[in-house]
């Protein structure tokens, strides 16, 4: 952990730290969460680059109100998975268009569990994307770029499934950098992001 630790504390110490002191405001101030809610049921086992080119070509707009096929076709242009599969998952979220108002007043564990078992399509990573991309903090988004980076320090050992369990248990590892570094984990999440792809995105 110690190298890992190093490495964060570097990048803290260069330019990357205003692109995450930015980005991470921009979650906090975001206003269109529905568009958000449909972007990380776009990123489940799909590049984060493409799913962003979708999100940006339909819109909160497009989400709400295009036909599946539309949709469809969005996904098929920008060379994205599962076109069939996530224009479904999209068409049926939108019963929680206000995603907004039916998530205030939850914690971000209860909300993460809500979201969880009522939103087809997300599983615990895409939901814990979801609530960082909007502006929670304390939860852990254990993409396959987390989890290597993980695996390569030797803080876990290979998963061969994310289980509820399984992910509660590396969530709690991933906790330890967060208290080792004093970051949040949404903060901790775009610098380990970073480290794996060199860019900070979403």
């Amino acid at each position: 952990m110690n190298k890992l630790i190093e490495q964060i504390n570097l990048l803290r110490n260069s330019s990357v730290k205003n692109k995450v002191e930015n980005r991470l405001k921009e979650f906090e101030n975001r206003k269109e969460w529905f568009s958000e809610l449909c972007f990380c049921l776009l990123t489940a086992n799909s590049k984060a680059k493409t799913a962003i080119n979708i999100q940006n070509e339909l819109g909160e707009e497009g989400f709400l109100n295009y036909d599946r096929d539309k949709i469809r076709d969005s996904i098929i242009t920008n060379k994205h998975r599962f076109p069939n599969n996530k224009s479904n998952f999209i068409i049926e979220a939108r019963k929680f268009k206000n995603i907004r108002e039916v998530l205030n007043g939850k914690d971000e564990f209860e909300a993460r569990e809500f979201l969880v078992k009522n939103v087809k399509g997300l599983g615990y990573k895409e939901a814990s994307h979801f609530l960082r991309n909007v502006g929670y903090k304390n939860l852990s988004i254990l993409d396959r770029h987390i989890i290597n980076l993980m695996v390569e320090n030797k803080i876990i050992e290979r998963p061969k499934s994310l289980t509820k369990k399984k992910y509660f248990e590396i969530e709690k590892k991933f906790k330890e950098i967060c208290g080792e570094v004093k970051m949040s984990c949404a903060e901790l999440d775009m610098y380990m992001w970073y480290l794996k792809t060199g860019e900070v995105l979403k």
